[in-house]
């Protein structure tokens, strides 16, 4: 399957892509849209666009899979204002699921609080991108309906703003049946957007192929994990399909807390008593080991240190640099602890060749993990 997608990429070009369609036998031609990810004046927002649909949204997305247990205990009250401190701070994307436990009902009061509270020009701009993760049922046209109505009543909107679809089982080809029942509901003015979650580069093409008119595609990218940067960015580039990226700071590995630390020794260092920092490390080993990450972290020190910023700061505006990304996103623990500072110094960081040059050195001694795992979204399908 590899090879079959290496070669089906060198036959793209930037005038045309020919691909065969899932439903016919006649090819079909998608012609590449023009560059769809603009920043605005404050380069604080990205533009994410697919014909006459579009988005703006903060290139420092707000993650709440924190809040659906495992991070510590989420108080309501608490952790609405803290969403409030962060869109007062501009911080105004986030980026929710109907199956991160009360997500969806948090965003619904702090939309609320918003709309009371702040003036409307604050309103305009907080954006709820939340996900829907279906079950393995038959997609009919009340299923699909039913559920977004529940997003749609928990969040507390007309409109959901952009509606991430994520689908487990390929082999199903129900996902098509699905987009086009979301695609049908966004024309009756129920969705904004329509982006997908975890898909690969081969059912990207199929659903572009079918006329989705899909805006991004959400995916675990990080200067660890550049997985995104090969056959599905060029895709995304020829098609004008954004990617939107978690996993960025690796649950907070990607952090001063875990420079020169030796996790193999027991109560040695930090514990790795998040779902997320279990997930991650599990990454690193699959990259290359917990020593070759001490080099690197080493390495984004030192560049943290030249530009008079964080760990993650310099994580996170390395992968908002590489092609096809709109956004990146850091989870919030809602009342827990927060990191607005650092968050906000992304804009303005630049890094410049000598940055790059050498965090590269570092990361080219890695392993490739498109060979080791799969094409996006792999690890959550693999046997």
């Amino acid at each position: 399957m590899v090879e079959l997608l290496n070669n089906s990429f060198r036959q793209f070009s930037l005038n045309s892509i020919k691909i065969k369609s899932f439903r016919a036998n006649e090819a079909r031609t998608l012609m590449p849209r023009p560059f769809q990810c603009l920043l605005t004046e404050d380069k604080q927002r990205a533009i994410v666009k697919n014909g006459k649909d579009s988005l703006d949204i903060c290139r420092v997305v707000n993650g709440t899979w924190q809040t659906s247990g495992g991070w510590g205990r989420i108080e309501r009250d608490t952790a609405v204002n803290a969403m409030l401190q962060y869109a007062d701070a501009g911080l105004n994307t986030f980026d929710l699921a109907d199956i991160y436990g009360p997500a969806e009902d948090l965003y619904g009061i702090f939309i609320n609080r918003v709309r009371r509270e702040r003036p409307p020009e604050l309103l305009e701009t907080v954006r709820g991108l939340t996900k829907w993760v279906p079950p393995p049922v038959k997609m009919t046209r009340s299923f699909v309906s039913e559920s977004i109505d529940v997003s749609r009543r928990r969040m507390d909107v007309a409109a959901l703003d952009m509606l991430q679809f994520h689908w487990w089982d390929y082999s199903n080809p129900g996902y098509l049946d699905a987009l086009k029942h979301l695609t049908d509901l966004k024309g009756e003015g129920k969705i904004k957007t329509i982006a997908l979650t975890n898909f690969d580069t081969e059912r990207l093409r199929i659903i572009l192929e079918n006329g989705i008119p899909v805006v991004s595609n959400q995916v675990q990218h990080s200067i660890v994990d550049m997985r995104p940067q090969q056959k599905m960015a060029e895709l995304c580039q020829l098609t004008g399909v954004k990617l939107i990226t978690y996993g960025t700071v690796m649950g907070g590995l990607l952090s001063e807390k875990f420079l020169d630390t030796n996790l193999t020794i027991p109560f040695a260092g930090p514990a790795l008593n998040t779902p997320s920092l279990q997930k991650y490390k599990r990454m690193i080993d699959a990259w290359g080991g917990w020593s070759l990450f001490q080099e690197l972290l080493r390495t984004l020190k030192t560049v943290s240190n030249k530009h008079g910023v964080s760990i993650p700061t310099v994580a996170v505006r390395f992968i908002l640099d590489q092609p096809a990304v709109a956004g990146s996103m850091i989870g919030v623990r809602l009342g827990l602890s927060q990191h607005i500072k650092d968050a906000n110094a992304v804009f303005s960081l630049v890094l410049d060749e000598e940055d790059i040059s050498n965090i590269l050195q570092v990361t080219n001694k890695g392993r490739d993990l498109q060979k080791v795992i799969g094409d996006c979204g792999d690890e959550y399908r693999r046997a």
